[in-house]
């Protein structure tokens, strides 16, 4: 019998700015949570409860919805040794799974040259947004960074390959004093060759695509719209990145007003997003990560609040075995940590279950150790 199974697919959402956990999943039935919080506290009447203790954000009723389908794991107390609360450090830890040191190498990086190793597939990966996320960044990986794949190209403007190839050669070579020459430059020319293929090949998703989904108008909304073309397309993409764009969630003031706008725009494009995947038959090969780079501080500064630690991550598939994974850090004020939540779940144990027990892979060479795996994929 021909099998139909196809390859398992992994959906990076990075919402980057650092989302207050205590309010996006509250413990809203914790006595000392409302004392924490008083102009922020959300109530039994607010939130989406998940039982008697905790609850999500009014914000997220779409992605409730499909915790009641038994379709969302969440990963309580989410952290990493030493907790460091500037932006920039604490994603460099999130994309290269190295909490002690400085390295180059991205974990998806090196999972996608696994994925691929004799780099047959210039579309292994594909990034949404700006730039491109350390995460995804690897000494011989290429991948496709498109800003809005409706008007993907490179060199579009110029006909025929080999009049493109002249041009980027010559591009190569008025910038080749800046960037240097040997193994540089030739990562980068490679780099710029495969984008130009690459381009070739996405530009044609929009017109294989037909949905009765209609997203929002949100640049998330519209990058996820984007993940739904490529995959439906079927390109052989594995990983596909995404997120908020910088700061987003960065919520020093007005968090009351900002935090349910902010994940409702962003639930509700997930959701549109499973239902889309429905529509084509494509749901059970995708599993999404909802992560950003750090928690907030317990404590409210008056309406926003300020960079802290522990956090919360969600999982979310037909492949996911959903429920309450890890335990929701303690409120008690002596078990904080200097006024932040206690991370007690490291999310390398989280990479390691998604490496291996959806994608196949060995996880100890890509995250430079062994992590206890969750159970949380079916």
């Amino acid at each position: 019998m021909t099998s139909t199974k196809k390859d398992p697919v992994l959906v990076i959402l990075q919402m980057t700015g650092a989302y207050d956990a205590l309010n996006t999943f509250v413990p809203y039935g914790d006595p000392h949570y409302q004392d924490y919080r008083d102009v922020l506290r959300l109530s039994a009447d607010d939130v989406h409860a998940v039982d008697d203790y905790v609850g999500f954000n009014p914000g997220m009723g779409p992605l409730k919805e499909l915790y009641d389908q038994g379709k969302v794991a969440v990963m309580q107390g989410i952290g990493y040794p030493n907790p460091i609360r500037s932006h920039f450090r604490s994603l460099d830890i999130w994309h290269t799974a190295e909490p002690d040191k400085m390295v180059t190498d991205g974990w998806l990086g090196k999972a996608i040259r696994d994925l691929d190793p004799n780099k047959e597939n210039i579309l292994t990966a594909v990034n949404f947004g700006r730039g491109l996320p350390r995460a995804l960044a690897a000494p011989g990986v290429s991948v496709a960074s498109v800003g809005d794949l409706a008007s993907y190209g490179v060199l579009t403007g110029i006909d025929g390959e080999e009049e493109r190839m002249d041009a980027l050669d010559i591009f190569g070579r008025m910038y080749s004093p800046m960037i240097g020459s040997g193994a540089v430059n030739d990562y980068l020319s490679q780099t710029g060759l495969d984008a130009l293929r690459g381009a070739d090949i996405l530009k044609t998703a929009p017109d294989m695509y037909s949905s009765s989904i209609e997203y929002g108008g949100s640049p998330f909304a519209q990058w996820l719209k984007n993940i739904a073309q490529v995959h439906t397309a079927g390109f052989g993409t594995r990983v596909l990145y995404t997120g908020v764009n910088p700061g987003t969630f960065d919520t020093h003031a007005n968090q009351h007003i900002t935090l349910p706008r902010l994940w409702g725009d962003v639930t509700t494009a997930i959701g549109d997003f499973y239902q889309d995947m429905v529509e084509h038959n494509a749901n059970e090969e995708i599993v999404m990560v909802v992560f950003t780079e750090f928690g907030r501080r317990v404590k409210e500064n008056g309406s926003g609040t300020d960079h802290g630690s522990g956090g919360v991550a969600f999982i979310i598939g037909d492949a996911v075995k959903g429920g309450l994974y890890g335990e929701y850090p303690s409120l008690e004020p002596d078990k904080l940590d200097e006024g932040d939540l206690r991370w007690n779940n490291d999310f390398r144990s989280t990479y390691a279950t998604l490496l291996e027990d959806w994608m196949g892979l060995d996880a100890q060479p890509i995250l430079n150790g062994n992590f206890e795996k969750f159970d949380f994929i079916k």
